[in-house]
């Protein structure tokens, strides 16, 4: 009988040892990154569960929105780190961006457009259409700009889609301004699978993350609006071959005031200098998909992926002069 007592005591003893060590498991820090963030920095879990998670920007009020967009949502974090649903019925929501008058864009992917969602009275499409007809594919990420040039990318139709989509009425993948005019325009339309879209603080360079392929490609912007070559910018951590092709899964874009470029990856969250020089990556216990600096002085960063959100304190501040 001692034995066997002996024995349950040794196993109850395991289970403790195994549950603490599980806990500690769950206990994310950041490496220590120049002006970044410091080593040990804990990476706080403000919730995960949800469907989808995209999209994250700094709201006026302090809060910050992200998009479920499986559920067809936006979501709003309070400073307080609680959440609640901001806007239901989003037509599939995918990204977020406010304009210099508070108009909130979007990306929407179940009816695919690019429009206004709020105000309410404000709501309208800014763009469905292209090419005579054809419809966009998956309009992914944007970025607006002081003058309030919409830049957005299109990852394209997916071919293993049930039902597949008729390719022959969805534009190929491209990146894409609407001006101020409402005119669209394609930019470029040799990326693979643009996906995340940024621009440098002081807006004459357009960052656009390519999730089927190695690098973060740049493009000088001229005075005239038109992009120069493309460049390769920064090479991503994490590239492989998977059953679906090629990736990198490079996403969601943000900059920080001294024009860091940070990008959501397989890999992380890898955070390169102004001249694309890598300078570290925040591993997470859940690949990020996309993020914004936000909180008081925007000296948070926050990170969304695979249902979970995070926020992160860190040692510089996001860019100030546009929401993201």
């Amino acid at each position: 009988m001692k034995i066997k007592a002996s024995l349950r005591a040794l196993a109850a003893l395991g289970g403790v040892l195994l549950s603490l060590s599980g806990a500690h498991a769950q206990e994310a820090v950041t490496p220590a990154i120049s002006g970044v963030v410091a080593a040990g920095t804990k990476i706080e879990l403000i919730k995960d569960g949800f469907k989808g998670t995209e999209g994250p920007i700094a709201a006026p009020d302090g809060s910050v929105l992200f998009t479920e967009n499986q559920n067809a949502r936006v979501i709003r974090i309070a400073p307080d780190g609680s959440t609640s649903v901001f806007l239901d019925n989003t037509n599939g929501v995918n990204a977020l961006a406010f304009a210099a008058n508070g108009d909130l864009v979007a990306v929407q992917t179940l009816q695919p457009k690019v429009g206004v969602i709020l105000p309410a009275g404000n709501a309208r499409t800014l763009a469905e259409k292209v090419d005579g007809g054809l419809s966009f594919g998956r309009p992914n990420d944007l970025v607006v700009d002081k003058a309030g040039n919409v830049y957005f990318t299109d990852s394209g139709a997916n071919a293993n889609a049930n039902p597949k989509p008729d390719l022959s009425k969805i534009s190929p993948p491209a990146v894409y301004r609407i001006s101020p005019e409402f005119v669209i325009e394609r930019l470029a339309k040799d990326i693979e699978r643009p996906n995340g879209i940024q621009l440098s603080p002081d807006e004459k360079v357009l960052y656009v993350a390519n999730t089927a392929g190695e690098y973060v490609f740049a493009y000088d912007i001229g005075a005239n609006g038109k992009l120069g070559p493309k460049r390769q910018f920064a090479k991503l951590e994490g590239f492989r071959q998977t059953d679906n092709g090629p990736s990198s899964g490079a996403d969601g874009l943000a900059v920080d005031k001294d024009g860091r470029l940070y990008v959501a990856s397989s890999a992380g969250v890898q955070v390169f200098s102004n001249k694309g020089e890598p300078l570290g990556i925040i591993a997470l216990p859940k690949a990020p998909q996309n993020l914004a600096f936000a909180g008081p002085g925007k000296q948070q960063l926050y990170v969304v992926g695979r249902g979970a959100v995070y926020r992160i304190p860190v040692l510089t501040a996001g860019y100030t002069g546009r929401a993201k």
